[in-house]
């Protein structure tokens, strides 16, 4: 039997969205686990577990006992938890390395025409092989606070890139773009008031909260620093300085910038329900942020806490991400 045939006035389907779509949710999620993972490294003091990379004391595989190291290291610098958790780092980072390529070539083989999801994909597969490299350069320096900073930059670069790709998996329409000329045609203009402001604010605040992030980084490196040369934990803070002044400014910022978007959202006459979960979603863990400041500034920099401040901060930008383009696409 023949096929119908396919009227020539009937829109072409878009490509399958499902496949891409997990995949991408998939790897944005172990990426996230991976700089969680990255925080308990630094908090555990294990960032150079093993003092040397790509390989572990001169091994693929870490060696079993301080008996068992190369002549040119060492024994004192043996320490089995230590080790251990950075090469499992490590090894999260490796497996997070192939959940990118899979992606980017899930991109390609579903969206290969649609550059807004292979372009991204494609550029976080570039980043995660800077960011391997960025971890060996780490190592290098010893921690140096510029180079983490940087290692952690890149690290949610990749995240927002992958989550633009997902995102606009899931909010492009057949036969439109998410811009205002295709809406136009779709006849659905009038019911789509100008979001211009509401997209400034959220831009501003990813703007801004990198800015606070970044200057988190330096404040821990500083701190450690500190640590190091047997300053009290309780005092550590103290010996930071401006960053940590500047650190304290932005975060406040995010958290006003935050509460600004939700008032620009209630003015609007119709406010969609992803938006505003989103929105209010920002607001909440800008909040928590604050509040894990607060709790490091005030219960002598518990380690918990910074893991927590860490993986939120990350967390945080991915929602603000996802806020912007939902106001954008929705």
């Amino acid at each position: 039997m023949c096929p119908a045939a396919v009227p020539d006035n009937e829109p072409v389907p878009p490509p399958p969205r499902a496949p891409f779509v997990r995949l991408a949710i998939w790897t944005t999620a172990i990426t996230y686990s991976l700089i969680l993972v990255g925080g308990l490294v630094r908090v555990s003091g294990a960032g150079l577990g093993c003092p040397d990379w790509p390989r572990c004391f001169g091994s693929w595989i870490p060696p079993l006992s301080a008996e068992a190291l190369p002549p040119q290291f060492d024994p004192s610098q043996f320490n089995p938890t230590l080790m251990w958790t950075e090469y499992l780092n490590r090894l999260l980072g490796v497996t997070v390395g192939f959940f990118v390529l899979g992606t980017a070539v899930s991109a390609w083989r579903h969206h290969r025409h649609d550059a807004h999801i292979v372009g991204p994909t494609v550029a976080a597969l570039l980043l995660t092989g800077y960011e391997g490299w960025l971890g060996g350069r780490v190592v290098a320096h010893e921690l140096a606070p510029w180079i983490v900073t940087a290692h952690l930059v890149v690290a949610i670069a990749i995240v927002l890139l992958l989550l633009y790709a997902t995102v606009y998996a899931l909010y492009r329409r057949p036969g439109t773009s998410g811009d205002a000329a295709a809406r136009a045609m779709a006849g659905d203009e009038e019911v789509r008031p100008p979001r211009t402001a509401l997209v400034g604010v959220v831009a501003v605040m990813i703007v801004v909260t990198l800015v606070q992030v970044s200057l988190g980084t330096q404040v821990r490196g500083t701190i450690d620093e500190a640590l190091d040369t047997g300053v009290p934990r309780a005092g550590a803070l103290a010996t930071v300085g401006p960053f940590d002044s500047l650190h304290r400014t932005t975060a406040l910022a995010v958290m006003g910038l935050a509460l600004v978007s939700m008032l620009v959202l209630w003015a609007r006459p119709t406010r969609p329900r992803v938006i505003t979960q989103w929105t209010y979603a920002v607001v909440a863990l800008a909040a928590a942020q604050v509040g894990l400041g607060v709790v490091l500034a005030y219960v002598a920099l518990a380690p918990v806490a910074q893991v927590l401040h860490l993986t939120l901060a990350s967390l945080l930008m991915g929602a603000q991400m996802v806020q912007l383009l939902v106001v954008y696409w929705e």
